[in-house]
């Protein structure tokens, strides 16, 4: 077992197989491939392990494991393929550099890194406009939410990555092996697309810093002159040229060296913390210097810098009115009595300071939010205005500053969440990363208290310092175009704008960089098979194939175009890997398992349920149609993993909760029986298998699957004999066919194989230790021994009944079909037919409910149910009928009825005959203990003289003149005497010759019909050995011949035929007569499933 688990370890993560690729997966423990043998035995060679010599092979010596722990290599994500690529190239290679440990520290390899991913756009774009719309309240409350569902994320994650070595994979890894596959994969392709949205984002965030604060020149697209719609489409056509632009020669750039990405990392760091430095420079000196950023209200409207050069109406020059640039806008002409627009007419020109300072109080102004609707104005609070609605502008509109979105809460909250994002730079870097243990949990943490400081700082400071009607101004239109965090920013608002810039660039190209590595990692698991072309790359692992695949999704985020409608996008992706850390983390603490032994201890199960759902709140928060459709890409790869992708065991918490709510349920169906209602079929389907341990009876799995529309438990379950030391292999090549087989006839549920001494008691095991606690078998299954008139076979029949009495002891149900072979397959079809029910004896409903369930399957659904029930000779049989319908009625079950009267009739001379030759047989069976020719010989003698008899005690004229009352009217020869005799060359009997049972000719015999008088004196001479006959037996023959004989007449045609099995004999002398009286019972029915109630209701008729 440790080889087999040893294999597959190194199967799935070697160097070269088609695992994760992470170094993680080359165990140092067992077998490790990495020593030679004569390694291995130079490590054993010695007298002091002689008592463990025969073990070493799978058993390691301690110091050779701790040495391979020493040397364990923890290289980055492509770092090792590489170097073994150059080994199998160029062989030994005498000047090859040695690959350089990890060297990176807290600082350099998790904080920095998490500082510059978190800072980002929106902080330079969108802070200032999120604090003038949602106020200084509201964007508190989405920073500190969105904080704190950050700060819970990274507690989650730090204790998942110091619980054990993490290897270079990141987040990724930590989810995948945390919770498997399926949510692995889901959350590892929603990372990887929140990731190459983010691309796109910080590209756009690039090109619009760019176009409207750098170089408005550039636009291809002109905005001047344009007003509305027309205006905002001209913009994005800017973005989608100059994205796609900036994303090909980004998509270049990372293509030609990954190297060049990050020695530039460092400086776009410097320009993010330049550029904020800037802006708390700039808020000291407004507290003692306010700059100079005027803005022109009139009325209580902000207007477009652009439509005016002086903020009044007209001025005067050498003591003459002059109109202004602003006048012209509002008028149709220069002179001072033009006609003018109803509202410049009716209001004032107000001059105000953009940014009166922190000392100003502005703060109290800003405190509640504005939400506004597309279109509407830039309003100061506080001004008054004189507006008649029922006036329209004479001019154009384009005077303004407008509210380019509708704007609320929601809405917010899916713009800023981006700027939080980043948590897992540093443990995307673990395989960097000298010690990750320690330096993820404390240089995240840091980094994420750090960014929330210095976010919840420029939430205040913003609201205390900037004019209200400035901060809603998205693009700066009101003060001369500028950024508006950067007409806070000290020296100058070009530190702001050149660094934002830079460092969205600098962004934009971390995300091209680390998205197809991510996409890689997924590929090479080979968990996602349509996706395995894109985990190879270039010689030195780059990644080629992801790399195009992530600038195609990216240019998707750049036709959007818009910032404001890409960052809800990625967002969703975000919020949905961070609830899946948190999933996981809070699955492994709750679930208590061995291995989870985190050495980061201040986390609790509860603050990662709580960041869960702040999470899962967020995503519909933000956007709840965004959040169905990430939702819904996540849950199709998880079931498109779990049908088609490979087969993996990691150790995740989803294998640990199955377990657990495995025992929990097993738990509870050990507090009782289950109530009738929730009784279904658990099968334990009894095969035999023959010398190559293949399955005899693969029908037997066919009509399992059938009657499985009740969803219960089954198992599988065979016997080998032998010892298990001995005969371990075989028992396992068992256990593969029938795992084989069940895949074959999907049937779902577990295969048990039993060693024992001899077959008997094999089976006796099976059907008493198999289940576990509740959840047991309830129902046997157990095909009907074959040619078990055949002295060679009649262990079989013995071992069949001995299965009945087991079943019957321990209140089991039993189903026994009969002519298996000639049942159908799944894959065929009745389009018409009957399933005939005899309801003989009640034995709990179970032939009632096995039609019902039969018929849920595609095979039995077009058959018809017909129930017949036999009615005896003082039975009002009208009523009978009548009580039966009422009752189906009440079972919820479509079903016709029929009752069969079976009047008492005198003993037939042909059921005597039939008691005689069965008696003779058992005689013949139980006495011979001679050898096979002898055995052969004697009852060939014994059955030649019974031949004789019989051919003069019944001549042709009793057989012609016998009734239907008297004897059983069947289809097909009984086989009796004939196959007393066991031919060495003929595997079949021959047909039988002597007795014949009654024909269809005399059917139309009145029942009163008597014999002639030689056929009387003939019977009275055989009257000397039927009295030597046990009565019971005839009347058991008598029985089995008369129902055979209505079943026969009714259900001949039927596509199956269910009937009560009577109970085996209470002593093992009447063995063979029990299989005669089933075999008569049956006789001419082509598919016939006895069955055999446990001895329990397993039907109501109450909801």
């Amino acid at each position: 077992m440790l080889d087999n688990m040893t294999d597959c370890e190194e199967a799935e993560g070697g160097p070269n197989s088609q695992g994760d690729g992470n170094p993680k997966e080359s165990s140092p423990f067992i077998n490790s491939s990495a020593a030679s043998d004569a390694e291995k035995s130079q490590q054993y060679d010695g007298k002091n392990m002689a008592l463990f010599e025969e073990e070493m092979d799978t058993s390691p010596m301690v110091s050779s494991l701790l040495s391979s722990l020493a040397n364990y290599s923890n290289l980055p994500t492509g770092s090792k393929e590489h170097e073994e690529a150059e080994n199998n190239e160029e062989g030994a290679r005498p000047s090859k550099k040695p690959v350089k440990a990890p060297q990176l520290g807290t600082l350099m390899g998790v904080y920095l890194p998490c500082i510059q991913n978190i800072f980002g756009v929106i902080l330079f774009l969108r802070m200032t406009w999120m604090v003038g719309i949602g106020g200084v309240f509201g964007s508190f409350i989405i920073v500190f939410m969105c904080c704190s569902t950050t700060m819970l994320t990274a507690i989650s994650m730090s204790a998942i990555a110091t619980n054990g070595v993490v290897p270079a994979g990141g987040s990724y890894y930590m989810i995948s092996r945390s919770l498997g596959p399926e949510f692995g994969g889901a959350v590892g392709i929603c990372f990887y697309l929140g990731t190459t949205f983010a691309g796109a984002m910080y590209i756009l965030g690039c090109i619009e810093i760019l176009l409207i604060y750098i170089v408005p020149q550039m636009a291809i697209f002109k905005i001047e002159g344009l007003e509305g719609a027309e205006a905002e489409a001209a913009l994005l056509n800017n973005m989608r040229v100059y994205g796609t632009i900036v994303l090909s020669f980004m998509a270049l750039v990372v293509f030609v060296g990954v190297k060049y990405v990050n020695k530039l990392a460092l400086v776009f760091l410097a320009c993010v913390i330049l550029s904020i430095l800037a802006v708390y420079a700039g808020v000291i000196k407004t507290a003692l210097d306010p700059p100079v950023f005027p803005v022109c209200i009139l009325g209580n409207r902000t207007l477009l810098s652009k439509g005016y050069d002086i903020c009044a109406k007209v001025i005067e020059i050498d003591n003459d009115t002059v109109t202004t640039k602003l006048w012209r806008s509002f008028c149709d002409s220069d002179s001072l009595n033009a006609t003018c627009d109803d509202y410049f007419t009716n209001n004032n020109v107000t001059e105000i300071q953009g940014i009166p300072g922190v000392t100003s109080g502005i703060l109290a102004e800003n405190l509640f939010g504005n939400y506004l609707e597309k279109g509407m104005f830039l309003e100061k609070r506080g001004l008054s205005s004189d507006a008649d609605p029922d006036s329209p502008p004479t001019t154009g509109s384009n005077r303004y500053v407008l509210a380019d979105i509708t704007s609320f809460f929601t809405l917010l909250v899916g713009i800023y969440f981006p700027s939080v994002t980043g948590i897992m730079a540093g443990s995307n870097r673990s395989g960097d990363l000298r010690d990750a243990q320690k330096s993820i949990p404390i240089g995240t943490i840091a980094a994420i208290t750090t960014t929330s400081t210095v976010y919840i700082s420029c939430v205040v400071l913003f609201g205390a310092c900037i004019e209200g009607v400035v901060l809603r101004d998205k693009f700066g239109e009101g003060v001369n175009g500028n950024l508006v965090i950067g007409t806070l920013a000290w020296p100058s608002p070009w530190v702001i704008v050149i660094g934002s810039f830079f460092s969205t660039c600098g962004a934009g190209l971390q995300s091209l960089t680390g998205a197809p590595r991510l996409l890689q990692a997924i590929s090479r698991d080979g968990i996602i098979p349509f996706l395995r072309v894109f985990g190879h790359g270039k010689a030195n692992g780059e990644p080629t194939w992801a790399l195009l695949l992530t600038a195609s999704i990216c240019e998707i985020g750049i036709i959007i175009a818009s910032l404001d409608a890409v960052a809800p996008i990625l967002s969703m992706f975000f919020l949905m890997c961070y609830m899946f850390v948190n999933l996981a983390c809070a699955l492994q603490t709750l679930l208590r398992t061995p291995n989870w032994r985190p050495r980061f201890k201040f986390y609790h199960w509860a603050l990662s349920f709580l960041g869960m759902s702040l999470c899962l709140s967020l995503m519909f928060i933000c956007s709840w149609y965004y959040a169905i459709v990430a939702m819904g890409i996540a849950t199709c790869i998880y079931k498109y993993i779990e049908f088609c992708g490979a087969e993996k065991e990691w150790g995740d918490g989803i294998r640990g909760i199955s377990l657990s709510a495995a025992r929990f349920a097993l738990m509870r169906l050990e507090e009782g029986p289950p109530h009738t209602k929730n009784w279904r079929p658990q099968i334990m389907v009894l095969v035999s298998v023959d010398a190559e341990q293949n399955v005899e009876q693969p029908r037997l799995l066919s009509l399992t699957n059938q009657l499985k529309a009740g969803k219960g438990l089954t198992i599988v379950g065979t016997s080998v004999q032998g010892t298990f030391l001995d005969n371990y292999t075989e028992a396992q090549r068992a256990d593969q066919s029938l795992r084989k087989l069940m895949e074959t006839e999907k049937v779902k549920g577990f295969s048990q194989v039993v060693i024992s001494s001899n077959l008997r008691d094999g089976t006796s095991h099976l059907v008493q230790v198999g289940g576990l606690g509740g959840l047991k078998h309830n129902t046997v299954m157990v095909g009907w021994p074959k040619n078990w008139k055949q002295p060679e076979y009649h262990q079989e029949f013995r071992n069949f009944i001995e299965v009945v009495r087991e079943t019957t002891m321990a209140s089991m149900a039993l189903l026994v079909p009969k002519n298996i072979h000639s049942y159908p397959s799944n894959s065929e079809r009745f389009t018409e037919g009957h399933i005939d029910v005899w309801w003989i004896v009640h034995d709990g409903g179970m032939l009632m409910l096995l039609p019902f369930l039969l018929r849920q399957h595609k095979v039995w659904r077009k058959c018809k149910m017909r129930i017949f029930t036999v009615a005896q000779m003082d039975d009002n049989s009208i009523q009978m009928k009548k009580d039966l319908i009422i009752f189906l009625y009440h079972l919820r079950i479509d079903a016709e009825v029929e009752v069969v009267e079976m009047h008492d009739g005198d003993i037939s001379a042909y059921t005597y005959e039939k008691t005689l030759i069965m008696e003779q047989r058992s005689q013949i069976l139980k006495q011979m203990h001679l050898t096979k020719n002898e055995m052969e010989r004697e009852i060939q003698s014994i059955t030649d003289s019974s031949r004789g008899s019989i051919r003069r005690k019944n001549p042709p004229g009793l057989r012609s003149q016998r009734s239907t009352d008297d004897a059983a009217s069947v289809a097909e020869r009984p086989e009796d005497e004939v196959q007393l005799i066991h031919s060495k060359n003929a595997s079949t009997p021959t047909s039988p010759t002597s007795l014949n049972p009654p024909t269809a000719d005399n059917k139309g015999a009145d029942k009163g019909q008597t014999a002639n008088a030689g056929t009387i004196k003939d019977l009275f001479n055989m009257k000397p050995e039927w009295e030597n006959l046990s009565q019971i037996d005839v009347r058991r023959m008598h029985t089995a011949m008369r129902l055979n004989e209505v079943i026969t007449k009714k259900s001949k045609e039927a596509k199956l035929v269910l009937l009560n099995m009577p109970g085996p004999p209470k002593n093992r002398v009447g063995n063979e007569n029990y299989m005669e009286f089933l075999e008569v019972l049956t006789e001419g029915l082509n598919r016939v499933l006895l069955v055999r109630g446990g001895g329990r209701e397993v039907i109501t008729i109450y909801s």
